[in-house]
């Protein structure tokens, strides 16, 4: 989120918080559908009018996303962070648990042959 752009009173439509976000549209309501990402408030004219922290909690998602945790861990990671009085400890215990197992699925395409086959290649 480099940059967190000038949010006008009337909040970002979809297709703003979807640039600044780097998400699909469709993603977006796809998150809102399932409780990810809180529904945002409406303009009289029935467009979706998100605020600054929609975009945080979206950035945070797709980060999450990225680096491999499934969509039920992001939802408890977004649980730990929502509240305020819980301990780090929770989300240090997911984000654990969520690297053994990238560990155990590098260790096991290690296994099988499929780098070794690479290994000597230029880059």
């Amino acid at each position: 989120m480099a940059g967190t752009p000038a949010l006008d009173p009337a909040g970002l439509r979809i297709g703003k918080l979807s640039r600044h976000a780097n998400v699909h549209i469709e993603t977006i309501r796809y998150y809102e559908r399932i409780g990810l990402l809180p529904a945002p408030a409406r303009t009289v004219a029935g467009y979706r009018s998100y605020r600054l922290d929609h975009l945080k909690r979206l950035c945070f998602i797709r980060r999450a996303r990225e680096l491999g945790f499934s969509l039920d861990e992001v939802r408890a990671l977004l649980r730990l962070a929502d509240d305020p009085v819980g301990s780090c400890d929770a989300a240090h215990d997911l984000a654990c648990r969520h690297l053994a197992e990238v560990r155990a699925k590098i260790l096991g395409s290690e296994g099988d042959g499929s780098r070794s086959q690479h290994r000597d290649r230029p880059l």
